[in-house]
């Protein structure tokens, strides 16, 4: 039985290559090396540093002594979803193996990603004391004048040029490529990553089906009845808290199954999507007026 467990761990890791490919988000994943788990099982703890700025030198007394605060901050992981999946055992070993690395890839790439990359942008959305704007994009230009915007209020609030990610609907940003002028080239090359996403995952507000109440049976989301497509958004790397753990937790044999004579396979996405508090202005919106 082992050795069949062990072949099945071989798949688990393919999941997360297939993530990789699917979530148009996860260029945004942190440095998990910076963050360690806290008190309760669903808790993370993130350091966070303040300090003094300049103060007047004396020739007399010399420096005057500043403050450098090192605090950790707790945070709570925001976001746990599951399925699990069957495979009768009428399959043999190396056949179900296949079938569920079939399997897992179709439901991450057209249910999971899509719904985990919905969630982050609807919770980076509704973060207060981010950059926003609110207009119906309908010419090329005023897409391209709405980017330059974003620019200009980032420029302004010092957040750091070179790790700008452009997330964007590939509608706008054909648009603004079809324009082939300096002033629109300079404009795209000026962000250090751009990442075109389905509006079909680019809302402010998402609502997430539980999976058993009547009507949500089905799962995954949709879009929440106060939520606007999102035309564009600029995250600077730094700004998001994005901590994910993407893995299939056990794997059931079908000598192990007490229910039916079936492999069962479970998926679990479980993590957290928020921004700093102090690096609110590192993200800037831009959404639909209706």
């Amino acid at each position: 039985m082992a050795n069949n467990i062990t072949k099945f761990e071989k798949y688990i890791n393919v999941l997360d290559e297939v993530y990789k490919v699917a979530s148009v988000t996860s260029i945004l994943d942190g440095n998990n090396r910076l963050v360690r788990l806290g008190a309760n099982a669903n808790e993370i703890i993130i350091p966070k540093m303040s300090m003094d700025g300049l103060a007047d030198y004396s020739r007399e007394n010399g420096y005057v002594g500043g403050d450098v605060t090192l605090t950790n901050e707790t945070v709570a992981f925001n976001y746990e979803r599951g399925r699990s999946f069957t495979i009768d055992a009428m399959d043999d070993e190396e056949t179900a193996g296949v079938a569920f690395g079939q399997l897992s890839s179709e439901f991450i790439r057209t249910k999971a990603a899509p719904e985990i990359d919905a969630f982050r942008f609807a919770q980076y959305a509704a973060v207060e004391g981010i950059g926003t704007d609110e207009a119906v994009l309908d010419d090329p230009q005023e897409t391209l004048a709405a980017l330059i915007a974003a620019q200009n209020a980032m420029d302004e609030a010092e957040v750091p040029t070179e790790s700008r990610i452009l997330f964007i609907t590939p509608t706008l940003y054909n648009g603004v490529m079809n324009l082939d002028t300096t002033k629109s080239r300079a404009v795209l090359d000026s962000f250090v990553e751009i990442v075109k996403v389905p509006q079909s995952r680019f809302y402010t507000a998402i609502d997430l089906y539980d999976g058993k109440a009547e009507g949500e049976t089905a799962g995954h989301f949709a879009k929440n009845a106060d939520g606007k497509n999102i035309n564009f958004m600029v995250i600077e790397k730094s700004a998001a808290i994005q901590y994910q753990k993407h893995l299939v937790s056990k794997v059931v044999t079908p000598e192990e199954n007490q229910t039916s004579d079936a492999w069962k396979f479970f998926y679990r996405a479980y993590g957290i999507a928020d921004v700093y508090e102090n690096k609110a202005c590192g993200i800037y919106l831009h959404k639909a007026t209706a």
